[in-house]
């Protein structure tokens, strides 16, 4: 016969392991400063740590498809005003749209004023540093030959010196050479 104690206090399963709330970086500062921009999930690593394993690939789809509509935006800006590609106000106004339509998607009509302000900002100064640094890109272009220091392991040899080099391997290794041949 049972006694009364088992039928009132059924065996149950051990307490779930106690787990330790994520530490500030790890719940509110990196996923915002990864996707704060892309305006998709800022709560992504601390709502859904496991239901979500592949985090960095949504961050990469949030990124591509912000990018995506900035630079679609910016582009039919330029087109319907008819300017050229370097003009800034093409960024201000293409960031300003599209940074309107996804903060409205993400957080409503105050999210459509702060990513306005946002894209347009971020786009404009992004825009602005590459027509900078496109002069300096190109000098560096248009160089004939990078030199390398003397110390560096990788050389750039010249006819003679490849010649030189090949002589001397022979010398060191002629087994090797005749296996080659």
């Amino acid at each position: 016969m049972e006694s009364d104690d088992t039928k009132q206090n059924p065996i149950q399963p051990p307490p779930p392991p106690i787990q330790e709330p994520p530490s500030l970086s790890e719940s509110l500062l990196i996923p915002t400063i990864l996707a704060g921009v892309s305006g998709g999930g800022a709560g992504l690593l601390s709502k859904h740590r496991k239901a979500h394993p592949n985090i960095p690939f949504t961050y990469a789809t949030n990124f591509a498809i912000v990018a995506a509509c900035y630079c679609g935006v910016r582009e039919l800006v330029r087109v319907t005003r008819k300017s050229e590609h370097n003009d800034l106000m093409n960024s201000a106004i293409g960031g300003l749209f599209s940074g309107a339509l996804l903060g409205r998607l993400q957080g409503g009509h105050r999210g459509a004023f702060r990513y306005s302000i946002a894209f347009a900002a971020l786009g404009t100064a992004y825009d602005y540093g590459s027509l900078r640094a496109k002069p300096m890109l190109e000098k560096v272009r248009n160089m004939d030959s990078i030199t390398l220091p003397v110390w560096f392991p990788i050389q750039i040899l010249d006819e003679e010196a490849l010649a030189k080099k090949k002589a001397q391997e022979q010398k060191l290794f002629p087994r090797l050479n005749k296996e080659e041949s």
